[in-house]
C-alpha cells in the first residue's frame, strides 16, 4: 500500500500525521510507516545529519520497535508531538551509539585474545626423545631388573583427565597394552566421573567468560575519559571483576581431576589394594627412596 503524505502548510508532517491518528482517520501501522519513510528519506533533516547514510539505517531499522511504543505512550502534554519524538530519537541515537561502541570494544578484545591463544597454543616441535624413553623404561625397572608396567598404567590413568590421544598412541608400548585398550580404559574413567568432569568444564568456562568480561571492561576504561563518571563506574566494575576471577581460580586450583584408586582398580580389574600399593612404590622411587 501506498501512503500520500498530506499536510496542511506551517504544521509539521509528525503533528499532522498524529493528529489523523488520534482522529483515527489513519491506523497505528499507517502512521508508523510514514513517518518510518519520512525519517528515511530526509536524513538531512533530522539531527543525525552528519552520520553515514549505512549507519543511519542500521539505527532507524533498531529504532523502528521503539517508534511503535513512542507512539503508543504519547499523549497531550506540553510539549508537540513532533518534539517528543525528536527527543526520542535524539536519546536513542546516544544509546544505539553507546551500544555499538561496547560491541566494537568486545569484538576487538575477543580477537585480542583469540590471536594470542592461537600462539600459545601452537604445538610444540617434536624432538628426538630417546633419553626420556630410557627415563621412562628406567622407571618402570626395579633394582633386580624386573619391570612391571601395571604400576605405570595405575599412574597413566590416575592422570586420566590430562592424557591427550597423542599421549596414548606414545605411551602404550611402555605400559604393554593396546593403544585401543588403553583409550577404552581412559573413557570408562571419564564415564565413571562424567559429572565431575561436567562440573570442572563448567567452572573452566566460567572462569574463561569472567578473564575476558575483565579484558572487556579495561578497554572500555582506556576509551573513556578519567575524570568522568562512567570511569570511575567501569573502574568499580573491574575492580569487582578481578576480585571474583581470582577467588575462581582459587577455587578452580584446589579441584582434584585425578581419578580414585577404586575407580582405577575397576578399571584394571584389579583389586584397590594393588593400587594402593603400586602408586605408592611409583611416589617412593620418584622421591629416591627405592
Amino acid at each position: 500500500m501506498k501512503y500520500s503524505i498530506q499536510y496542511t502548510k506551517g504544521q509539521n508532517l509528525f503533528n499532522s500525521l498524529y493528529f489523523k491518528y488520534s482522529q483515527k482517520q489513519i491506523s497505528l501501522s499507517e502512521i508508523e510507516s510514514q513517518m518510518f519513510l519520512y525519517l528515511l528519506k530526509n536524513q538531512n533533516k533530522t539531527i543525525l545529519s552528519n552520520w553515514k547514510y549505512d549507519e543511519y539505517e542500521d539505527f532507524l531499522s533498531w529504532f523502528y520497535l521503539r517508534l511503535h511504543k513512542a507512539i503508543d505512550a504519547y499523549k497531550d502534554i506540553k510539549i508537540s508531538f513532533e518534539h517528543y519524538i525528536k527527543s526520542h530519537i535524539r536519546m536513542a541515537s546516544k544509546e544505539y551509539r553507546t551500544k555499538i561502541a561496547i560491541n566494537r570494544i568486545k569484538e576487538y578484545s575477543a580477537w585480542s585474545l583469540h590471536v594470542h591463544e592461537c600462539f600459545i597454543n601452537q604445538e610444540a616441535p617434536v624432538y628426538y626423545c630417546d633419553e626420556k624413553e630410557k627415563e621412562i623404561d628406567k622407571f618402570i625397572t626395579d633394582k633386580k631388573g624386573r619391570k612391571n608396567p601395571k604400576q605405570l598404567l595405575a599412574l597413566i590413568l590416575k592422570c586420566y583427565y590430562h592424557i591427550s590421544d597423542d599421549f596414548i598412541d606414545k605411551i602404550a608400548e611402555f605400559v604393554e597394552t593396546d593403544r585401543e585398550k588403553l583409550r577404552s580404559m581412559i573413557d570408562r574413567l571419564h564415564a565413571l566421573r562424567q559429572k565431575r568432569d561436567d562440573h570442572i568444564y563448567t567452572m573452566k568456562e566460567r572462569l574463561n567468560a569472567q578473564f575476558c568480561r575483565c579484558i572487556v571492561l579495561e578497554n572500555r576504561m582506556s576509551h573513556v575519559n578519567q575524570n568522568s563518571t562512567a570511569y570511575i563506574a567501569l573502574k568499580e566494575q573491574l575492580e569487582r571483576a578481578k576480585k571474583r576471577l581470582n577467588n575462581m581460580r582459587l577455587r578452580i586450583s584446589i579441584l582434584r581431576t585425578e581419578a580414585k584408586n577404586k575407580e582405577i582398580a575397576e578399571v584394571m580389574c584389579i583389586s584397590k589394594g594393588t593400587v594402593d600399593s603400586s602408586l605408592h612404590r611409583l611416589k617412593n622411587k620418584r622421591n629416591g627412596y627405592l
